[in-house]
């Protein structure tokens, strides 16, 4: 039985639950309460030195994390993991793109709003993050007005990885109707068997 370290209101950590549930499979989730520092203790950082969730816990006790790394790891041998070249660095381009130029910007914004109610010593830094998180999803929008899905007619891990966010990004102050494409994508993920919501 695999564990899950996590908070059901990270998108990091939803990734890993929507993973789950499209595969059917089982696990344990154990939670964890980061604003009161769970993710800096002895024990969770014997888990994880880094001190973030989510964390996958095998049966031999063995702990990966990084939730795009877990994300390839459950979908080994799956149709989520595209196995073609060109279509495989495809959806990892993707995945890099939402660490580094997606969930940085939306995911933080709304950690702001969302999480610590949007303090004033934060505003300017919540107005930059929008300016960014907006250029992202412009990048998604323009994908997604060619193709259904991230990585063309495949729905993949790519898909899950950035639908976490960008399907809460409204928590961070983020207006997607003036994205008619990802807002149609949202949807088809919603359709997809065994889908499950964040806090379902």
């Amino acid at each position: 039985m695999y564990k899950v370290y996590g908070d059901y209101n990270s998108g990091n950590c939803y990734k890993i639950k929507l993973m789950f549930s499209l595969l059917g499979a089982t696990y344990e989730w154990v939670p964890v309460d980061i604003l009161n520092g769970e993710t800096e203790t002895v024990a969770f950082l014997a888990k994880n030195p880094n001190g973030k969730i989510p964390v996958l816990e095998l049966e031999d006790g063995t702990c990966l994390w990084e939730s795009n790394a877990i994300l390839n790891f459950l979908a080994e041998g799956t149709p989520y993991l595209l196995t073609e070249p060109r279509l495989r660095t495809q959806m990892l381009q993707w995945q890099f793109f939402e660490q580094y130029s997606h969930e940085p910007a939306i995911a933080v914004a709304r950690f702001i709003e969302f999480y610590l109610g949007l303090p004033q010593e934060r505003l300017e830094e919540y107005r930059v993050l929008h300016k960014r998180g907006y250029k992202a999803l412009k990048v998604m929008e323009h994908q997604l007005m060619r193709t259904p899905f991230l990585v063309g007619e495949h729905f993949s891990i790519a898909d899950i990885a950035l639908y976490a966010y960008t399907h809460v990004a409204h928590q961070g102050g983020f207006d997607l109707t003036q994205f008619p494409a990802i807002e149609q994508w949202l949807e088809r993920i919603r359709q997809q068997p065994g889908y499950v919501g964040m806090l379902d």
